[in-house]
């Protein structure tokens, strides 16, 4: 299966009508074992729903919103991803009215500092 069949456009995301959904949001820049384990666990918690994660825009990314969009995607635990932005992640969950929302953003910032923590210490 070509994973890239599970990026939806913002529209097609508004007109998901399987329920119950849960969404999870972050930028997922770079993604670590530590997302899978987190949008596993969304995935076990809200059973039966539909999981949709929003790929958000970040400063200063390594990678595009797309390919992280294409990385999630991969993920067994997710059925739907799609990018965004924080005011469209906002009427999406207004419109579909999920079940479930999980906001990984900090746990974004959380690995970025640890990485870069890592990267610097190899170098001195």
């Amino acid at each position: 299966m070509d994973t890239r069949s599970k990026i939806l456009t913002l529209p097609q995301a508004m007109a998901i009508t399987a329920r119950p959904v849960a969404i999870v949001s972050g930028t997922f820049d770079v993604l670590r074992a530590e997302h899978a384990h987190e949008l596993q666990k969304v995935h076990e918690r809200a059973e039966n729903a539909v999981v949709l994660v929003v790929v958000l825009p970040r400063e200063r990314e390594l990678l595009t919103q797309h390919a992280r969009a294409e990385l999630v995607a991969a993920l067994r635990s997710v059925d739907f991803v799609v990018v965004a932005t924080p005011a469209e992640l906002q009427t999406l969950a207004e419109a579909l009215r999920p079940e479930c929302v999980a906001d990984l953003r900090d746990l974004d910032e959380q690995l970025s500092l640890d990485l870069r923590r890592r990267v610097r210490g190899t170098r001195d």
